[in-house]
């Protein structure tokens, strides 16, 4: 029986080292591994280059990270929710990479499936292009984009089992699926971890092959960016 589980986010972190590049699941504040950034921050980890679809917000999710200025570059689609983000970025203290959302989430899923590259229309004839390969296919303009290249994948799921299969909650599937696999190291923490033969393999979203380390998370804050509700009928 393949088991993949650790004891806790320490043992999951076990190798992690200045300089690494990181792939980190989540959309705002939607799937983010809580875990593992709360860990990452208490090593005092430096220089990393953290590939996700943005930084969180200035006191939660990898906004942590940044003030403590634990990351040398950000590889990410939107920086709108971050102050502290467009600060670093603005005075030159933090290299930024912004990529189409759409050709982020294809560049993790190459790496996930092995392929070295893929084209994508997305950004032809903008700056995004500069530099890159680009090729005609039926009379329309491509660019070649690069897959990542990842140390570690830190990634959370609603519920995981030993073997490392995983199932995501509602939109907090996002860019977690296509982590999974796409690192030299997938981590994965669960709100819930059982025993295999307990999830229905029908609802099984990642196979435990692409998961190497898994654990259950806890105290999980599930922040929302910004809390917005109808006004009273009264």
């Amino acid at each position: 029986m393949i088991k993949k589980t650790v004891k806790n986010v320490q043992e999951a972190l076990d190798g992690v080292k200045d300089g690494m590049t990181m792939m980190l699941g989540g959309f705002g504040l939607s799937g983010i591994p809580e875990n593992s950034i709360s860990e990452l921050v208490k090593l005092n980890l430096k220089d990393l280059t953290c590939i996700s679809n943005n930084a969180g917000v200035d006191d939660f999710g990898l906004g942590l990270l940044l003030h403590k200025k634990q990351i040398k570059k950000m590889i990410s689609s939107y920086v709108g929710e971050n102050a502290e983000f467009e600060r670093q970025m603005l005075s030159g203290e933090l290299d930024v990479e912004l990529t189409p959302q759409g050709t982020l989430a294809a560049k993790c899923q190459a790496a996930q499936q092995g392929f070295p590259a893929v084209y994508t229309p997305a950004g032809f004839g903008t700056e995004v292009a500069e530099g890159k390969e680009t090729r005609e296919f039926d009379g329309k303009m491509y660019v070649l984009e690069h897959a990542y290249k990842a140390d570690f994948a830190f990634v959370k799921a609603w519920k995981g089992d030993e073997a490392g299969n995983l199932i995501f909650k509602g939109t907090a599937r996002n860019f977690n699926p296509l982590m999974c696999g796409a690192a030299t190291i997938t981590v994965a923490e669960v709100e819930e971890l059982v025993k295999p033969g307990e999830l229905d393999p029908n609802q099984i979203h990642i196979p435990g092959i692409f998961v190497q380390r898994i654990f259950q998370g806890k105290n999980y804050e599930k922040r929302i960016e910004q809390r917005t509700v109808r006004k009273s009928m009264d």
